[in-house]
């Protein structure tokens, strides 16, 4: 029998019992913790058992703020299912109307909200935080800055709020985001676990990360060429003044360096510095499109350019004079009359056309950054023999078409219940909403940044073993974004390490744990006990590295060694999905 958890205000049976787990229950009841902890590593348990025990020892109520309806509603759900029926949780949304949102912060227990409304009725009196127990930020690397999350810590400290548990599977890269996450969370305490830690490694699926690298077509060559003259002709002209001094390719760091010499000749009154930061814009956007064009597509470069329109019809002067050259409207019209001849979406054809040949009842996750990218993959998918792909993107923007967050909820749901088999995504699906396991996820391209990295490759290997494949055009940005986000995601480990010994917290009071039992099957023990002979049976274990990417040069060789079904691994508590009736 698989241990599992028991407190008095948990559902029997429901909860699997992992030591790591129950440490950071412990931390987060000590004092305000920042937990960070893989995607599918079980963040989720951890504040369940934390509510559990709050409930169980404090009158006050305990708050969740999480980024979007989808994810309150899903938190929600999950709350009422795992705690015993005494607790009812209620969800709170901007339709909710106000007068209603007063009683039910008056009455309830347990509240899942969004950081706007709980900001909002905060500042009107709705609810006291000093009547809070525990406030619950899920997704926590949000709360920098002015987003509504930061603002809802602020208030919560500023008027007697007490402890915070604040989760996260990726806090960010450099130590002085993560001292800043923590500084505006009053955080004491972070409870980190990694992929290859012993304790947690048992419970995760094996993931092969895979990148695939692809030769850009010669029609995108040819496209891209009269756009590249442009912008070397350009970067010649501050090469000239001493603005532009990087060699080799031309690219985002030279141009950014340029560009700061440019402003500070201004600064110093030198009158060209003014002319040199209009051309030295110019190449960063012409850089932006030739980036599109040769490392995500047709599609890409054409919703860039539509959102160039967007802009000149605001009355923005830099996008109506770039729309007027020559060689913008000539490539806007070829641009009108291609289909997608991306390399990308012939590897994607094929890695889906192989998954679903071996194993028809798998399910596949497509990640891409544009809409116009999404609807290209979409319909190149939808002639394959067993594929039913269906699209994820955000909400109505800027004219543009999306899904509420009802149908979002929907489409998700769709997904998980095998109406479809394949779910094409833009960046709404990294995070936010609890998306099920896929057995592939496919990065249409690498993305720099960790935090977008580890939520999409999350998405798999949450039930067995998963595998993530990265395509990279060759000679493109793609190369700098894959080596960027690893260096970012290791540089994470670092600074997260160096917050911490930083906080002075103290050793972990265990005693906190004493409502906690773990059933054996065949006895009751404490969680202390458990705890101490987990570690025990880890103590002699070495933390491993996982495996880097392998780097395949053809596609063709790649769809034949993905992980064959046999190999897929049953595995306990992975997501919010499982647990449902």
């Amino acid at each position: 029998m698989c241990p599992r958890v028991a407190h008095p205000n948990l559902r029997k049976g429901f909860l699997e019992a992992r030591a790591y787990q129950l440490e950071g229950v412990a931390e987060s009841l000590q004092s305000s913790t920042l937990l960070v902890y893989p995607t599918a590593g079980g963040k989720t348990a951890v504040a369940v058992m934390a509510m559990a025990e709050t409930l169980h020892r404090d009158e006050g109520a305990i708050v969740i703020i999480a980024p979007t309806v989808g994810l309150v509603d899903q938190h929600q759900r999950t709350i009422s299912e795992w705690l015993v029926s005494d607790f009812e949780s209620v969800s709170l949304t901007g339709s909710t109307p106000p007068a209603k949102r007063k009683q039910i912060w008056k009455i309830s227990r347990i509240v899942v909200t969004t950081p706007q409304i709980y900001r909002n009725d905060v500042l009107s009196g709705l609810v006291v935080p000093s009547d809070i127990s525990l406030l619950i930020i899920d997704e926590a690397h949000h709360a920098v800055g002015n987003h509504a999350m930061a603002l809802s810590a602020d208030l919560h400290m500023e008027n007697g709020g007490e402890r915070i548990l604040a989760m996260t599977a990726s806090p960010g890269f450099s130590r002085d985001h993560v001292r800043s996450l923590c500084n505006r969370l009053s955080i004491d305490r972070i409870h980190l676990r990694s992929s290859d830690d012993p304790m947690m490694k048992e419970y995760l699926s094996d993931l092969d990360i895979v990148e695939i690298r692809v030769d850009v077509p010669n029609e995108l060559l040819e496209l891209a060429a009269p756009i590249r003259g442009w912008q070397r002709s350009i970067v010649d002209v501050e090469r000239r003044l001493g603005r532009y001094v990087h060699e080799g390719a031309i690219g985002y760091a030279g141009l950014s360096s340029a560009m700061e010499r440019a402003q500070a000749a201004i600064r110093r009154g030198d009158g060209t510095g003014y002319a040199s930061v209009s051309r030295i814009a110019l190449a960063m956007t012409l850089n932006h499109l030739i980036n599109h064009l040769l490392s995500q597509g047709v599609a890409a470069a054409r919703e860039f350019l539509r959102r160039k329109s967007v802009d000149s019809d605001s009355k923005k002067k830099s996008s109506r004079d770039l729309l007027k050259d020559r060689r913008i409207r000539s490539l806007i019209e070829k641009l009108d009359d291609m289909r997608e001849v991306h390399s990308k979406i012939g590897s994607v054809r094929r890695l889906v056309a192989e998954r679903l040949r071996r194993n028809r009842d798998g399910k596949i996750i497509i990640f891409a950054t544009y809409r116009d990218t999404v609807s290209a993959i979409h319909q190149a998918l939808s002639d394959i023999s067993g594929a039913h792909p269906v699209r994820f993107v955000g909400q109505a923007n800027r004219g543009e078409s999306g899904l509420s967050s009802g149908e979002q909820i929907e489409t998700i749901n769709s997904f998980r219940e095998g109406h479809y088999n394949i779910l094409v995504a833009t960046s709404v699906g990294e995070e936010g909403l609890d998306i099920p396991s896929a057995d592939l996820v496919i990065f249409y391209e690498p993305v720099g940044s960790e935090t977008r990295t580890i939520q999409r490759r999350g998405r798999t290997g949450r039930r067995r073993q998963g595998d993530v494949v990265v395509l990279i055009a060759e000679g493109t940005r793609d190369e700098g974004a894959v080596s960027a986000s690893l260096r970012r995601e290791l540089a994470m480990k670092r600074s997260i390490h160096s917050v911490r010994r930083l906080l002075t917290s103290g050793p972990i009071d265990y005693s906190l744990l004493d409502s906690f039992t773990v059933d054996l099957g065949v006895e009751f023990v404490k969680a202390e006990f458990f705890i101490s002979e987990e570690r025990g049976r880890h103590a002699v274990n070495l933390s491993e590295e996982r495996n880097p990417a392998r780097v395949i040069d053809d596609v063709e060789e790649e769809v034949s060694s993905l992980s064959d079904p046999s190999s897929f691994r049953p595995r306990g508590q992975f997501g919010l999905e499982d647990f449902k009736r």
